[in-house]
């Protein structure tokens, strides 16, 4: 899919997302990425208000950012960035690596989605900017399909753009099924970080049932 090999050594990750709540399959892909690609960092940014989800009530941005900033703690590979948070009106991935190159145009950029997402791009918001912005690092996902070998080319054509396929981890965890383990009082050890356990118990998340419906 992508021709030929991409050197993605001292690029930034970037890895955006809901994250509501973040575990630790995110964390896992982003820490294969990190490690298989030689990436410099993985970027977690926190979307403010995702075009996807714009029907689905999610927990407060403050709370969202607050529980990645546990998780990642400890990783000195990984960062954490508000610029969606701050950022009036939906949170389009193809500003955020726009934004992102203006600040170091010279550091490549590598976006990890899975791939059920890669699969959704042609109905992302300006597809042909986020393919010319950033390498996209697919992340393999337990029960979705891999895409076919010519999905750029058929969606895409003439595109110069690069995809890299994570070999795994095949990790099978969804966020929507934690909201609604930790609306049940179900344990969520293991499944995320014991410091984002220990945030969501304090802050009483996802103890409202209206909260834990489809990703």
């Amino acid at each position: 899919m992508t021709g030929q090999p991409v050197d993605l050594r001292g690029a930034r990750g970037v890895f955006g997302g809901t994250f509501d709540p973040i575990h630790v399959a995110h964390l896992a892909v982003a820490e294969a990425a990190r490690d298989d690609l030689g990436l410099a960092s993985v970027t977690f940014i926190p979307a403010g208000q995702p075009p996807h989800k714009l029907e689905r009530a999610i927990s407060p941005a403050t709370h969202r950012l607050a529980i990645v900033e546990a998780a990642v703690a400890g990783n000195s590979g990984f960062r954490v960035s508000r610029m969606e948070m701050d950022r009036d009106g939906p949170s389009y991935t193809v500003d955020t690596l726009e934004a992102l190159r203006a600040i170091d145009p010279l550091t490549p950029l590598a976006l990890i989605v899975a791939m059920d997402s890669f699969l959704d791009l042609p109905t992302w918001h300006e597809p042909r900017r986020v393919l010319a912005a950033a390498t996209l690092v697919v992340a393999p996902r337990d029960g979705i399909p891999d895409a076919p070998a010519d999905f750029l080319e058929r969606h895409f054509p003439g595109t110069a753009a690069h995809v890299v396929l994570l070999d795994g981890p095949r990790l099978r965890l969804s966020a929507s099924e934690l909201r609604a383990r930790a609306a049940a009082g179900r344990s969520l050890r293991y499944l995320v970080p014991d410091a984002v356990s220990a945030y969501i118990d304090d802050h009483g998340l996802y103890h409202d049932p209206r909260r834990t419906g489809t990703p």
